[in-house]
């Protein structure tokens, strides 16, 4: 080894990345999640890794850097370059093996971008100069620029998900792990985002393995692809497999004749901002969702998608305007699914509310049988893959029977059999006459199941149409 390094990208070619037979099954579990993994890739790689939602993706890339690598029976070996990745030290580890979550808000640790930017340059004891440079270079590559000063919990998903990954990268690391990069970037961040990251695998020659439910939007950066299933991994032969646009096995069905009509929710000259001092978020906004209705908001990242949800939902206060609704039960799945988990497992994490609500263990188990969540039953709801705890939030959620849902990226992490449960499951609330709403990046589930379409933009909604309507002849956001 050199210095804090464990491999100098000036060297040959070689094996950056070998696992070979590792098994982990999780605290209490009887089936292990992992089965006899193994792989080797070389240097300047990029990978591909896909399979079903709970398919163990994210446990296996935790297991690369055991900084974060979950409590459970390992057996197994992981090496970077060579050299056991437990046997490096903290320094080695975060120069050589980098590591985007899933979630950005499970890795940002700061109040402000900037200093989240150069929170590890810092703990690696960096000379100011370097660090200066390395962060000014980082920012513009990703153009972090204009939002550097801002602080980090007033950053939409998606920025938070650039800063997430900027952050890791201006450490340099020769090896980056990224767990569904692009599940809340809008379609055009996305592919600056992909470019951005092909860049720096070609040209930099990062080795990069991702995790993700969308091969189809990065098939074409990747040399290779393997897929989990059973907690087994084999290498997919034809790549072009992963080529195919994804199709919801349930198409959407217009808004049955009979529904019952009406506005479920009104929302009038809605003013938002912050702080006193901030820009606004939502300026003179109106929206109307009708009864019997799944509504889709679009729009780029920062937006104010997400605010504008809160505010339907009334978590947050507008500073001018109003939100009516007629809905008896109002409920909101938050971006993060965890902030409404409160208890052990998941099984009682959806009788939490039974007492209240008035439903039973009956109730509760089918519905995680519904959502593919019946063998999870026993697990903690953080040691549930992201996808998984979408779905538990969601279940918890439905167990309201609410008339109005409030959606926040409901499919980010989701498989395409778990996206096709929730396309069913918001038919079935349409059809009984329930209003849905639902912020997202999703271009293919709201083109199959969105009743009606708004576009947010400078605080506002710039056009609302029928889904047919909106998605024909647009140039940009189209599925």
């Amino acid at each position: 080894m050199t210095g804090d390094r464990v491999a100098d990208r000036t060297a040959p070619p070689s094996c950056a990345l070998s696992i070979k037979n590792l098994s982990f099954a999780y605290p209490g579990s009887d089936e292990p999640v992992l089965r006899d993994v193994s792989l080797e890739l070389e240097r300047g790689a990029f990978c591909l890794l896909v399979g079903d939602t709970g398919s163990g993706k994210s446990t296996l890339l935790s297991l690369i850097k055991p900084q974060i690598a979950p409590a459970g029976e390992r057996s197994g070996s992981v090496a970077v370059h060579g050299h056991p990745v437990e046997k490096l030290d903290d320094a080695q580890s975060a120069r050589t093996v980098g590591f985007v979550f899933q979630n950005p808000d499970n890795q940002i640790v700061c109040e402000s971008v900037w200093h989240e930017m150069a929170f590890g340059l810092e703990n690696l004891g960096t000379p100011p100069g370097e660090m200066r440079r390395l962060i000014a270079e980082t920012s513009y590559f990703f153009g972090i620029d204009d939002w550097f000063r801002r602080e980090t919990d007033t950053l939409s998903g998606g920025r938070k998900q650039l800063l997430a990954l900027a952050s890791t990268l201006v450490m340099q690391p020769d090896i980056l792990l990224l767990d569904e990069p692009t599940a809340q970037l809008d379609p055009i961040a996305e592919k600056n985002f992909l470019h951005a990251l092909f860049r720096v695998n070609r040209e930099l020659g990062c080795t990069v393995v991702v995790a993700t439910h969308r091969p189809h939007a990065m098939v074409d950066y990747a040399t290779c692809a393997y897929r989990l299933a059973a907690g087994r991994l084999e290498p997919v032969e034809d790549m072009d497999e992963l080529r195919a646009h994804p199709a919801l096995p349930l198409a959407s069905d217009p808004a049955p004749a009979d529904a019952p009509t009406g506005e479920t929710l009104t929302a009038s000259r809605v003013w938002l901002r912050y702080g006193r001092d901030d820009d606004w978020i939502l300026r003179g906004l109106d929206m109307v969702a009708r009864r019997g209705r799944i509504h889709a908001l679009v729009g780029g990242n920062g937006c104010g998608k997400s605010t504008l949800l809160s505010a339907l939902g009334g978590a947050l206060r507008l500073q001018r305007g109003s939100v009516r609704t007629d809905a008896a039960v109002t409920v909101l799945l938050p971006q993060d699914p965890r902030a409404l988990f409160t208890q052990e497992s998941a099984g009682e994490e959806l009788m939490a509310w039974s007492g209240r609500l008035g439903y039973g263990k009956k109730e509760a188990r089918a519905m995680l049988e519904r959502l593919g969540l019946g063998a999870c039953v026993a697990r903690h709801p953080y040691d549930l893959s992201g996808g998984q705890q979408q779905l538990l939030a969601l279940g918890k959620l439905l167990l309201a029977k609410p008339d109005l849902l409030l959606l926040d990226e409901p499919t980010k992490g989701l498989d395409q059999a778990a996206r096709a449960e929730v396309a069913r499951v918001l038919a079935g609330l349409r059809d009984r006459g329930a209003t849905a709403v639902m912020a997202t990046h999703d271009l293919d589930f709201v083109a199959q199941v969105a009743d009606d379409v708004s576009m947010m933009f400078d605080g506002q909604l710039a056009c609302t149409d029928t889904s047919e309507e909106f998605f024909r002849g647009n140039v940009y956001y189209r599925p």
